[in-house]
């Protein structure tokens, strides 16, 4: 499938075309680029794209958008990063479906898998969604260069952890409907307080199209505040919550048998009974909002039900497997993407309900600023909570953690992911469930590849 002909390139980027070439697809890795792709060559203050131009047409690339002359197919520009915007552009103005924008603390990522698997599940609709976490200011255009002309539905994450990227991205977009998930204490280095994080996640409402919609969470603190930012944009706001109040809100909630959660939701005027695969309140919260989305943009609500209650775990995001562990099998729960004091206490009280010893792996949280240290010792009652009775957490940030759960769980403290794997390793038996949960930069992906069979 043509996604892009060199001259729609050339004509969006106002760049130069120096062959005829058609597109599939669009990278700016070239780890990623794949037979018929344009290749992007992006320039950073650390790496320049333009080095692995060959390397990208050795894969297989069709054309490259580079900013200086290369012995290749490509369309030439001033700046491939405004470029990439421009594409990314261009492809927003060309889709005529409806284009849902979705930001928040926590949820943001596996929300957006749900809504795209809710949306996409209906037949003969297309549906595109951002893959993996392409939600900053080049993921963004990225996830928007990619989208096909014909997509009847879009979801698309947008992330930030500074005062007025949204407000950038979001003009990008240009949604139809706007979802916050949550506010929680995130990227807090760079934020006063709580507040101002809401604040900055409200952005995302300037970008609503005419007639669009905001989504809201009302179990939070910040409710009002994210309704006010909503006002001046949204032409209908709707909020979801496990409180009855809530425009989508849950009745009743059981715990299902496999681990997920029964819920009788409440759309409006509408009734619809469900079960979330996925286990934890949390996951409720989540489905509230997919559901919410999903009413906003007329499409099926049974079918999101359906999807709901087939939504395996994201990589990194709740993933479960069986491991081998000695003449038997433990549950590994896979959290290791990422981790702020809410996400860490959500999952910490996922591993509560499993059955057997409780064993967390827990890696410091990053970019919380000068309350870090308050943030990672106020994980102590939730890991009490939790029944752990094998702590191993990782990283100096989480020397508060330690010294808070003194005499009241065993745990060792190491210094990398590394040592968290050998420590393991010596400590794991049959039984257990195991939940890996820090923040990107620890590394714990290699801890959950190292008891999944990979190396250590």
């Amino acid at each position: 499938m043509t996604l892009w002909t060199a001259a729609e390139i050339a004509a969006a980027t106002h760049g130069t075309a120096s062959a005829d070439f058609a597109v599939g697809g669009v990278a700016f890795d070239s780890r990623e680029v794949g037979p018929g792709d344009l290749f992007v060559a992006l320039t950073g203050e650390t790496t320049d794209g333009h080095r692995f131009v060959d390397q990208a047409f050795a894969q297989g690339a069709a054309g490259a958008l580079v900013s200086r002359a290369v012995d290749h197919p490509v369309v030439e520009v001033a700046d491939t990063f405004a470029a990439l915007e421009d594409l990314g552009r261009a492809a927003r103005a060309r889709v005529k479906g409806k284009v849902i924008g979705v930001t928040g603390s926590v949820g943001k990522t596996s929300t957006k898998e749900a809504l795209f698997a809710a949306l996409d599940r209906a037949p003969s609709v297309s549906a595109h969604r951002s893959v993996k976490s392409y939600n900053n200011h080049t993921g963004v255009p990225l996830s928007l260069a990619r989208m096909p002309q014909g997509s009847d539905y879009a979801v698309l994450e947008m992330g930030m952890n500074h005062p007025g990227e949204l407000a950038h991205l979001t003009t990008l977009v240009r949604p139809h409907v706007a979802l916050v998930t949550a506010i929680a204490p995130a990227h807090t280095e760079f934020f006063p307080h709580e507040a101002a994080i809401a604040d900055a996640k409200g952005e995302i409402f300037r970008g609503l199209e005419p007639g669009g919609v905001a989504i809201v969470p009302y179990d939070s603190p910040h409710r009002d505040r994210l309704i006010a930012a909503a006002e001046p944009y949204a032409a209908r706001i709707v909020t979801f919550g496990l409180d009855r109040a809530a425009d989508v809100s849950a009745i009743e909630i059981a715990r299902a048998n496999h681990g997920g959660t029964f819920v009788t939701a409440r759309i409006g005027e509408h009734e619809l009974s469900l079960t979330v695969a996925q286990p934890g309140a949390h996951w409720v919260s989540n489905a509230l909002a997919v559901l919410a989305a999903v009413d906003a943009v007329g499409g099926d609500l049974a079918l999101a039900g359906l999807a709901l209650a087939e939504l395996g775990g994201l990589a990194g995001r709740g993933a479960r497997s069986e491991i081998a562990v000695g003449d038997g099998h433990a549950l590994l729960i896979d959290e290791s993407y990422n981790a702020n004091p809410a996400s860490v206490a959500a999952t910490l009280a996922v591993l509560a309900e499993q059955p057997g010893r409780h064993v967390a792996i827990l890696g410091e949280m990053r970019e919380l600023g000068t309350k870090s240290a308050d943030y990672h010792a106020g994980l102590a009652p939730a890991v009490v909570a939790a029944r752990v009775e094998v702590a191993v957490l990782v990283g100096e940030a989480m020397r508060p953690l330690a010294q808070a759960l003194e005499g009241r769980v065993d745990f060792v403290h190491v210094p990398d992911a590394a040592a968290a794997l050998d420590h393991v390793h010596r400590v794991i038996a049959p039984g257990d469930a195991v939940l890996v949960k820090g923040s990107n930069g620890v590394g714990l992906a290699r801890v959950v590849a190292g008891l999944a069979g990979g190396k250590k």
